[in-house]
This record gives C-alpha cells, structure tokens and sequence, in this order.
C-alpha cells in the first residue's frame, strides 16, 4: 500500500513562512498528480494547489504566496508558504494518485496523509 506522511507544520506569525513536505512511501510506478488541501475550523476542505510534471495549479487565495513543488526521485511534493496570513489557518492535507501493479496489472490509488496543523497568529 501507499501511504503518505506531511511534516513542516506549526505555529507562525503574520507574515512569517513555513515549508510543509509530504513523502510517499510503498511500491510506486508513477504518481501523476500530488496536492495539498486545506481544512479551516468549521469549512469544508479546498483545494490550495496541484502539481503534476507539466503545470502547477494554485487557488486564488494563495497565488504569488504558495509555491508547490516536486521531487519525484524522492515521491516528494513540498508546499513553500510566504506571507502567511491567519485566514491560512487551517489542516493542511496532502493528496496523490500514485500508480501501483499488483498482479501485472497497473491501477489508480486515491491516497491522503494525515494531515499537518498550520496556525497563524501573533
């Protein structure tokens, strides 16, 4: 099985940066697309960016703040976080849709970390 575990998550202040890096372990093929969500207190989780190995996708709130990034040597996917702001308050959760053959045959996984608490606050 896939499993992915997030790091990097704490506490900030008001401007300050932090960088969340998500690892994926098992017997990957490939992964096309890895991303991390967000969950505030009380809202439903939204997607903050996606990357695959031709373009990055970013949400409006996070734009020209949030770079994503890739390492696929280490199925690795980083979130750098400037100008942090408390509205980013929130669960950061890392996806990805790992590639995996069992049996010769090659199938789709939909696979979530545990999430990472990210709290702004002065």
């Amino acid at each position: 099985q896939v499993q992915l575990v997030e790091s990097g998550g704490g506490l900030v202040q008001p401007g300050g940066s932090l960088r969340l890096s998500c690892l994926a372990s098992g017997t990957i093929f490939s992964i096309p697309v890895m991303a991390w969500y967000r969950q505030a207190p009380g809202k439903q989780r939204e997607l903050v960016a996606n990357i695959t190995n031709y373009s990055t996708e970013y949400a409006d709130s996070v734009k020209g703040r949030f770079t994503i990034s890739r390492d696929n040597a280490k199925n690795t996917v980083y979130l750098r976080m400037n100008s942090l702001k408390p509205e980013d308050t929130a669960v950061y959760y890392c996806f990805a849709d790992p590639v995996v053959r069992t049996d010769g045959v090659y199938r789709y996984l939909e696979v979530w970390g545990q999430g990472t608490l990210v709290t702004v606050s002065s």
